[in-house]
């Protein structure tokens, strides 16, 4: 049996901001590859055909289960969805190491001592 305090300890020991859970991603990104398949008018087969891909591979992706990297971009490319891949590294539009040269130097600030 845990104590009190032992499953204090734990819970505080988690860290304050959970992460989504893999199957939830999973189940996320099925959906979206779906409704995209959807839009696009084209049947699993379709898309299996033209991915180069079987159709329980559409099957697996579309409801989460998971399948190889290589099967997952085959069909993001039929489906012309390869840019969701630059959301995983987008390109820097700012670039921190010029901010401070372009920043106004700091002055420094006169002693308030009254001449006596």
């Amino acid at each position: 049996m845990a104590t009190k305090a032992s499953q204090s300890l734990r819970s505080s020991a988690r860290p304050s901001l959970a992460l989504p859970r893999v199957a939830d991603l999973e189940t996320q990104l099925g959906e979206a590859l779906r409704a995209q398949r959807l839009e696009r008018n084209l049947e699993q087969a379709t898309l299996a055909e033209r991915a180069g891909v079987s159709v329980n591979v559409v099957k697996r992706l579309e409801n989460g289960q998971g399948s190889s990297v290589h099967s997952l971009l085959a069909v993001l490319r039929v489906l012309g969805r390869e840019s969701w891949l630059n959301t995983l590294a987008p390109v820097a539009t700012i670039n921190p190491l010029t901010l401070p040269r372009a920043a106004k130097p700091r002055q420094r600030v006169r002693s308030k001592h009254t001449r006596g």
